[in-house]
């Protein structure tokens, strides 16, 4: 009998991806995958079947972020389903084989969980992606995460935004989990993001043997940060920016922006401040890769999440 009330039960979780290169100039994530194919010994649990997968081979190969159109973006109900055959997008091709391999997508043949792997230029250290507040098995894996990275920070942005959450590659996944560690330029390997992406993949593989042996996880709180908003470079009349994030604000990923804070700087000098209603938490500041998606950060509030206690099923 349960030692717990009210513990929620999960399957065993014996099929688990971790996805490399699902942008293709995201390096940490490259190079490990390739690392664990040739030899998986490190990710191999008891009971546990740890597939290493290049996502996106072709735009790994050119070293860049996509070759037709963002992967990560990619895996909708329409383009999963869509006819066509080569006339498709490269990505949307890759998605649809990647959903025949570890899904589909939402069906009780899925992969029970998916890491997938991520670089970015933004100061935001080690940060676990959270797709449901419901999701237990992954607030209490992420848990587990945070108290073993201890001292060392490890943060939790949740995106289950109705109108921001998108269809990302993990989404394939029964228990879909985002790795983001940076700052890393594209198209480059760090060695100490590299091992702080090696050793979150080790706790979590861990967590996953513990939970298959029978291990109860009682009750917890998880710390996260929720998106909010997507705030936009200022721009003029024609769309071009006319202003980059305020130096007061570069690097400060995770740190309280408030009201009247400086936001951007004009390339003339002057200082545009944040007129929201509150005190906000700004994450991928800056990042390389939102440009094309007219971001300059996400905005997130910080909040408390329960998990319930969890055990095999």
């Amino acid at each position: 009998m349960s030692s717990y009330n009210n513990t929620a039960r999960f399957s065993e979780a014996r099929r688990v991806a971790i996805f490399g290169g699902t942008h293709g100039n995201e390096m940490s994530g490259v190079t490990l995958v390739n690392l664990w194919t040739k030899n998986g010994a490190e990710i191999q649990r008891k009971a546990v079947e740890a597939v290493p997968f290049i996502t996106n081979p072709k735009a790994v190969e050119k070293c860049t972020r996509y070759v037709d159109t963002d992967l990560n973006r990619a895996f909708t109900p329409e383009n999963l389903s869509a006819p066509g055959g080569n006339n498709l997008p490269y990505e949307v091709l890759r998605a649809q084989e990647i959903n025949r391999i570890f899904g589909p997508k939402g069906s009780p043949e899925a992969y029970d969980v998916i890491f997938d792997l991520h670089n970015t230029t933004s100061n935001m250290g080690c940060t676990l992606i959270l797709e449901s507040s419901k999701d237990y098995f992954n607030l209490q894996m992420m848990n587990y995460i945070k108290k073993a990275m201890a001292p060392a920070s490890c943060l939790v942005l949740l995106n289950e935004h109705p109108l921001l959450k998108y269809s990302t590659s993990r989404s394939v996944a029964k228990h879909p989990v985002g790795l983001e560690v940076g700052p890393q330029p594209q198209g480059v390997l760090r060695s100490n993001i590299f091992e702080a992406m090696r050793v979150i993949l080790k706790h979590a593989l861990d967590f996953i043997e513990l939970f298959n042996e029978g291990v109860e996880f009682p009750p917890c709180t998880v710390e996260v940060f929720r998106v909010l908003e997507r705030i936009d470079y200022p721009r003029d009349a024609n769309g071009n920016i006319i202003a980059m994030v305020h130096p007061n604000l570069q690097d400060c990923d995770w740190e309280p922006l408030n009201p009247g804070d400086p936001m951007f700087q004009t390339f003339d000098g002057k200082t545009i401040h944040y007129q929201g209603s509150g005190t906000v938490y700004p994450t991928f500041i800056n990042e390389a890769a939102y440009y094309e998606k007219q971001q300059a950060f996400i905005t997130t509030r910080r909040e408390t999440l329960v998990a319930s206690a969890i055990k095999k099923a």
